[in-house]
């Protein structure tokens, strides 16, 4: 794949069979304000490694897919204004016209398949958007899910989305959702959505034996592994749906659609409910430590 970079640290821990964490960009570029995303993403690097396995944050750029990004380029990627948010759809224009793009749940996990990465960690995966009946937007990453052999672990979907339209489709798609410790969906910003999950796992081990089974049965897609948000750092669903109710309607006075939604109503929330944006932080390093452990019983059992 001459399309196709990594980094000697990435590439001799896959030699070896070492754990390694795939990370997302567009929290980089598209989801947080600079000099957060930036300290963000390198932060989320020292949680991987802090439990025992090498990240890798994936990026195209100059229309290379980039696995495991050095410190100069998270911190372009954190700078840029004109950094493509890369979905399936976008992943083959961006590599043949030599563009920079930050990769979503559903272009990461493309990538990490590209060279062999097991484990994803996110913030929260995409999914229904309210107000689908009139839009139709739905997220190419649950697709993406049921295509993808990549184990996900995210604080559930964005609390933008609506969640039950959510989980009805991952349902039909046949991919394997499973509450870590909790039979809740979890709401990203807060540990309960009100949907129950018929599934659940209790430790890294058991997510691992969950992966390596259902390859073994040699079933499509993915995983997504439902990590909720710590109590300590949660929203209260109410404050939250206020939030995205004004922010919402903004969106639609001013005719934003498409991809620019959700960065859109994700900035609006955390101006209009400051602590979202150390929430958000705070559940992220939460998921690439449980991936890191995850990623780990994958290797040592393999």
């Amino acid at each position: 794949m001459d399309f196709l970079e990594m980094s000697s640290e990435v590439k001799n821990a896959l030699k070896n069979s070492q754990p390694v964490v795939a990370l997302e960009s567009t929290i980089i570029s598209h989801g947080m304000p600079y000099p957060t995303n930036f300290e963000t993403a390198l932060e989320l690097e020292k949680e991987v490694r802090d439990n025992g396995a090498v990240p890798a944050t994936i990026a195209v750029i100059g229309g290379k897919v980039k696995i495991g990004l050095n410190e100069s380029e998270i911190e372009y990627l954190a700078k840029a204004k004109k950094i493509m948010k890369l979905s399936r759809m976008d992943l083959p224009y961006a590599v043949s016209k030599k563009l920079d793009g930050a990769t979503t749940v559903a272009a990461t996990m493309i990538c990490a398949n590209f060279g062999g990465v097991k484990v994803f960690a996110t913030g929260g995966v995409g999914g229904v958007h309210r107000g689908v009946n009139e839009t139709f937007d739905i997220s190419a990453d649950l697709v993406e899910l049921s295509k993808t052999p990549i184990l996900v672990v995210s604080a559930g979907v964005k609390s933008i989305l609506d969640i039950p339209k959510t989980l009805e489709i991952l349902e039909t798609l046949g991919v394997t959702v499973v509450g870590y410790k909790t039979q809740d969906f979890p709401s990203f910003y807060s540990t309960k959505s009100g949907s129950r999950l018929q599934m659940h796992v209790d430790s890294p081990y058991e997510a691992a034996e969950l992966y390596k089974t259902k390859k073994k049965m040699g079933m499509d897609g993915g995983i997504l592994v439902a990590n909720p948000i710590s109590k300590e750092h949660e929203i209260p669903n109410d404050v939250v749906n206020n939030a995205i109710e004004q922010a919402l309607k903004e969106a639609k006075i001013k005719k934003i659609i498409g991809k620019e939604v959700t960065p859109f109503l994700l900035s609006k929330i955390v101006e209009l409910v400051p602590q979202a944006l150390e929430a958000n932080v705070h559940l992220a390093l939460s998921n690439a430590a449980l991936a890191a452990k995850i990623a780990k019983k994958i290797e040592i059992r393999s």
